[in-house]
């Protein structure tokens, strides 16, 4: 965005008596809800030339770049403004949690919600296991298999393998399913040890897919 257009965009927001705007920071790729806060309009300048979110802390009454301390910042995708230019929402490419709890999103108290199938099922798997790796809880699973380390969870993705080849050459689906299931978790986890992401394997796969 060039200077010009910056200022004309930053005159269009309507920030409240306190010179504050409500910002929601949305996952880019699952749409996932990470958490709101409020930009001021040094901020939100801030956070669109950086191409990182950097917030206005209304409790320390002063700019905050989102993971400045802990390293989980927030890579900026895209910019929106609602009809009434009231508030701000920015797909954003979380790196860590985004909550302080430890949670990948704020938004982890259920009230509701329906029982349908989520088409982003393995980014949110992907980033519990990275929870759990930054936020070790006890007798959780994934972390018994970072504790034990790369050769365990090597292990583990070589049984569930033949544990799935065993279920296809007994042409039984509902297991085939099952052990599917199983060895696409411990590849995650595998893929977490070794810092591998699923935007890698997804730019692999577009590479073939020509």
């Amino acid at each position: 965005m060039e200077i010009k257009e910056l200022k004309e965009f930053l005159e269009q927001i309507k920030f409240d008596e306190k010179g504050l705007v409500v910002a929601v920071a949305q996952d880019y790729i699952t749409n996932e809800v990470l958490m709101v806060a409020y930009m001021s309009k040094e901020s939100l300048e801030i956070t669109l030339k950086e191409k990182r979110a950097c917030y206005f802390s209304r409790s320390r009454q002063s700019l905050w770049r989102k993971g400045e301390t802990s390293g989980h910042i927030q890579k900026l995708k895209g910019l929106y403004y609602d009809c009434d230019a009231d508030a701000v929402l920015m797909k954003v490419e979380q790196i860590g949690c985004a909550c302080h709890t430890g949670a990948y999103s704020c938004f982890y108290n259920k009230a509701y919600e329906e029982n349908v199938t989520d088409q982003a099922i393995l980014k949110k798997v992907y980033n519990q296991i990275i929870n759990r790796k930054e936020n070790p809880v006890e007798e959780s699973y994934t972390n018994y298999l970072f504790e034990k380390g790369l050769d365990k969870i090597l292990k583990k993705v070589g049984e569930e393998t033949s544990e799935v080849i065993i279920g296809a050459k007994n042409k039984n689906k509902e297991e085939l399913v099952y052990e599917l299931s199983d060895l696409i978790y411990h590849s995650l986890v595998l893929m977490v040890s070794e810092g591998v992401t699923i935007d890698e394997i997804k730019q692999e796969l577009a590479k073939r897919h020509k």
